[in-house]
């Protein structure tokens, strides 16, 4: 089965950059669409892009279209999410998640079923 971990968060101050990285372990990572969750504080998880299976689709949240972005990089089992301008709406611990069936592109057919353990990102305002 294969293993999700996040890397990357850190604590920042508002309007700063981070890059966070998922690395998978498995052969078949190149295969799935995959996707950034985070939580927040207090808030439920949340929905931040999600990505199919080979990076040419790419979706996002509303509050993150136009400062975060997700790619990958299949030949290194790792996906991204550069953010930029953060703010501290951002603070919470990011997720990364993988599709159930393969060859997906990551849209609302998506069932997200394996996730990696976090990483806290933390933005001072």
């Amino acid at each position: 089965q294969e293993q999700l971990v996040e890397s990357g968060g850190g604590l920042v101050q508002a309007g700063d950059s981070l890059r966070l990285s998922c690395a998978g372990s498995g052969s078949t990572f190149g295969k799935y669409a995959m996707a950034w969750f985070r939580q927040g504080p207090g808030k439920e998880r949340e929905y931040v892009a999600s990505i199919n299976w080979n990076g040419a689709i790419k979706y996002y949240g509303d509050p993150m279209e136009g400062r975060f972005t997700i790619s990958r990089d299949n030949a290194k089992n790792t996906m991204y999410l550069q953010m930029n301008n953060l703010t501290a709406e951002d603070t919470a611990v990011y997720y990364c998640g993988r599709d159930r069936a393969g060859w997906g592109t990551g849209g609302s057919g998506a069932r997200w079923d394996y996730w990696g353990q976090g990483t806290q990102v933390t933005v001072s305002s």
